[in-house]
C-alpha cells in the first residue's frame, strides 16, 4: 500500500539519510556489475543543491527517491531508488510519474534517464512506463549504459488518457 505516504523535496539535511538509500537499494546489483553503480558513490550533500531530490516517506521514514535534474530541452532522471522492503509496491512507478508532473511544470517536452544494461529489471519498469531506448554506449570499465526516454503528455492528452471510457 502506498496511501500512507508523502512527497517532499529534500534539503541538505536529508543527505545521509538519501545516501543510506541508494547503498541498500543497488546493493543487489554489486555482484551482478562488478562494481558499485553510480549511485551508489555520488555526494549527495553535493546533489541535494544541484538537483531536485523528492522523497517519499512514510511512518518508518524514507521509502524511495528520485533525483532530478533541469536540463534545457529535457529533465533528466540521474536516480531513482526504492528501499529493498519496499520494491515491487508501485513506489517507482509512482515517482516515474512525479518526475513526468515536474518536467511539466519545467515546461520540459522530454524526460530522459539512463541504467546500466545488466540492470534488466530496470530497464523493463522504464519500457512498462513507455520509455524507449535511443543508445546504448560503451562505459569504462566494461559495462554498457542504456539511454532511454519518454515524451511528457502534455496536460490535455493526460488527462484524457485517465477519463473512464
Amino acid at each position: 500500500m502506498t496511501d500512507h505516504l508523502s512527497l517532499r523535496r529534500a534539503g541538505p539535511a536529508d543527505a545521509v539519510a538519501i545516501d543510506a538509500l541508494p547503498q541498500a537499494a543497488y546493493a543487489r546489483w554489486v555482484p551482478i556489475i562488478g562494481r558499485k553503480p553510480r549511485p551508489m558513490t555520488v555526494d549527495y550533500a553535493l546533489a541535494v543543491r544541484e538537483h531536485l531530490i523528492d522523497l517519499l516517506e512514510d511512518a518508518d521514514g524514507l521509502a524511495a527517491l528520485i533525483e532530478l535534474a533541469v536540463e534545457p530541452d529535457h529533465v533528466l532522471i540521474v536516480n531513482l531508488a526504492v528501499a529493498p522492503a519496499r520494491q515491487g509496491q508501485g513506489l517507482g512507478s509512482r515517482l516515474l510519474a512525479h518526475a513526468e508532473e515536474v518536467a511539466r511544470d519545467h515546461g520540459r517536452p522530454l524526460l530522459r534517464l539512463y541504467t546500466n544494461r545488466l540492470m534488466t529489471t530496470n530497464i523493463a519498469l522504464y519500457r512498462s512506463r513507455g520509455y524507449a531506448v535511443d543508445r546504448e554506449e560503451e562505459y569504462a570499465p566494461g559495462g554498457v549504459v542504456v539511454h532511454m526516454s519518454k515524451p511528457v503528455p502534455a496536460e490535455a492528452a493526460l488527462a484524457a488518457s485517465k477519463s473512464p471510457r
